[in-house]
């Protein structure tokens, strides 16, 4: 038997069968490692998958380029993913319309403390303005997180880990304090955690109470629509105060 070449090696790189199936054991690996853990916060499978996906990568010397020209697939069945978030949600139609003004309220409350936080708190640590526009758009869901902190001036590689850590800190933070203030309800709490923690509190939420899960996703799909409203407004306050 011949050895393997480098040119097969490159050709094999190239096809996108080694990555999405990379892609997929580290999932089903993480998955494994959360069930067996009992439900362990810091066992979440979306951050577990991603590290030992940027582990895998880092052994083999693969720039990351090439591992996302080979899961593109994953990345166009985004789309059609968030909007099946929707089905859950479809079933909660009369509670939501008894509830929308509540809602509206908290978003809006919401969103713009999760920017004014994040950049105050850089603020008061010297952060540069680019520093400030990444962390901005933190609690937003990465793929409207990263243009909108590159559209004011933010580097969308420092916004994309920012969203990451947002979402499992407050994966991890979400259901201790909201079982300490005693909100039970399903709506509050998943609306909560959707704004909190974007999709990794929802993923989580979706797979313990569906009825949870639907009101996490309806705050995810929210919040990022207005955090992108919002940031120009922001910026200009933050103008006006000093800070930027």
């Amino acid at each position: 038997m011949s050895a393997t070449s480098p040119q097969d090696w490159a050709r094999l790189a190239a096809s996108p069968l080694p990555w999405i199936g990379l892609t997929l054991a580290a999932y089903l690996v993480a998955q494994w490692l959360y069930r067996r853990s009992g439900g362990h916060p810091l066992l979440l499978p979306v951050f577990t998958a991603v590290a030992l996906v940027i582990g895998a990568l880092w052994l083999s010397g693969t720039p990351y380029p090439v591992y996302a020209q080979g899961t593109q697939l994953l990345t166009l069945l985004v789309g059609p993913a968030t909007v099946a978030l929707a089905v859950p949600l479809f079933g909660h139609r009369a509670r939501l319309k008894a509830i929308w003004r509540p809602l509206c309220i908290a978003l809006a409350i919401g969103t713009l403390t999760a920017i004014a936080s994040a950049v105050g708190v850089a603020w008061a640590l010297g952060g540069t303005r680019e520093t400030l526009m990444s962390l901005a758009p933190k609690s937003a869901t990465m793929p409207i997180a990263m243009p909108v902190a590159e559209r004011f001036g933010g580097l969308p590689a420092l916004a994309a880990v920012a969203v990451a850590l947002t979402g499992v800190a407050g994966t991890v933070v979400s259901r201790p304090l909201l079982d300490l203030l005693r909100v039970h309800d399903p709506a509050a709490r998943g609306f909560a955690i959707g704004l909190a923690a974007h999709a990794i509190g929802m993923a989580r939420e979706l797979q313990e109470h569906p009825g949870t899960g639907a009101f996490a996703a309806l705050a995810m799909g929210l919040n990022g629509i207005a955090t992108a409203l919002l940031m120009p407004l922001a910026v200009v306050c933050f103008q006006c105060i000093g800070w930027l």
